[in-house]
Formats: structure tokens, sequence, C-alpha cells
């Protein structure tokens, strides 16, 4: 059972007997003495999508939700359910976009090292691997001579994710994209 200071974004964790995925976190230190440290975290239901807010002391413990995790591939996009393939059984499982806004711009077809969380058979939600390697489809042209330090552009990627790159950085190069901050790692 974690503590509410162990928790981490996309933990899921039971409230109120309902599976919630952890989706935002922020840690609060009162200036008085001998208080405890408070977390502000948004919970999303993962059976209704409702957003829960809740204030948590550090030492209070959460129940882990009964969920299994499990490799998937994704395959297919069709209107706005995103289709996952289980890397075993081949079972198909789809999710709606409105439950992976923030992650469908770092979803490639035949993306593997995807980790599906299934509650009671029914797909509920994603996890993706901590970076994505990603084509930079547009981005305008290194300015030459005008600096010695580095400088960052905008680059459009292949997936339509706009983030700033090095300068140096031309259309048709592969680039590794951190998922969880959305910013440039490297060349891949």
């Amino acid at each position: 059972m974690p503590k509410a200071s162990e928790l981490k974004k996309g933990m899921i964790v039971e409230v109120d007997g309902y599976p919630h995925i952890v989706r935002q976190l922020e840690a609060k230190s009162p200036s008085s003495r001998g208080a405890s440290t408070l977390y502000k975290v948004r919970f999303n239901n993962l059976q209704t999508g409702q957003k829960l807010d809740s204030s948590l002391k550090g030492e209070e413990l959460l129940k882990e939700a009964d969920c299994s995790r499990i490799g998937v591939q994704y395959s297919y996009q069709d209107g706005d359910i995103y289709y996952f393939m289980d890397m075993e059984d081949f079972t198909q499982y789809g999710l709606d976009a409105c439950q992976m806004d923030e992650q469908i711009p770092y979803l490639v077809e035949q993306q593997e090292d995807i980790i599906a969380l299934i509650v009671d058979g029914n797909l509920v939600a994603i996890e993706l691997p901590q970076s994505v390697s990603l084509e930079v489809t547009d981005t305008p042209p290194a300015v030459t001579g005008s600096s010695a330090t580095n400088r960052s552009k905008t680059a459009t990627l292949s997936t339509g994710l706009q983030i700033q790159v090095p300068e140096y950085l031309a259309p048709g190069e592969t680039v590794k994209v951190n998922t969880a901050t959305g910013k440039f790692m490297s060349r891949a």
C-alpha cells in the first residue's frame, strides 16, 4: 500500500472502491513548525472518467487498485477509438481518445513497449515508455553564423507534436522525445 508521499503520475490506486489514475501531483510544504507536507492530487476515475481533486498528508495510505499490466502494441485508430493488441495472445483492446488525450502525440503505429492497464477485462489506460523516437517533418532552416550559443527552434514531428529542438536539426531526422515532459532528449 503506497503512502501519499510515494505517489507518482500514472499510478493506479483505489479511491472509494473505484480505480483512479494519478494525473497531476503537487507537494505543498506548510511554513509552520510541525506541520506535515500536503499532497494535492488530481485523480481520474478509470471507469467513469470523472476528475477528483484531493489533498492528502504524506503518511496517508492508499490501496493499490486491482488491475493487471500487460505489454501491448499500438495497432491503429478508428474514429475516436485507438486499438492496442496484446503481444502474447493477440487480444484487441480499444481505448477512447478522451481517456488518453495527452498521450496521443506520442503514439506511432506498430509501436511496442506500451503497458496496458486492464481492469475487469477492459483497457482503462496505457503507460507510455519513458521516451519515443519521432521523425522531424517540418522545421525552419538553421541560421548560420549568427551566434555561438546553443539556440533552439520549433519543429513539427510526424505525429503533429511541436517541440523545441536544437537549431542544427533538419526535416527527415529522427529525435528522442521524453513522454513525461514533452522535451527533446537527443537524436535517435
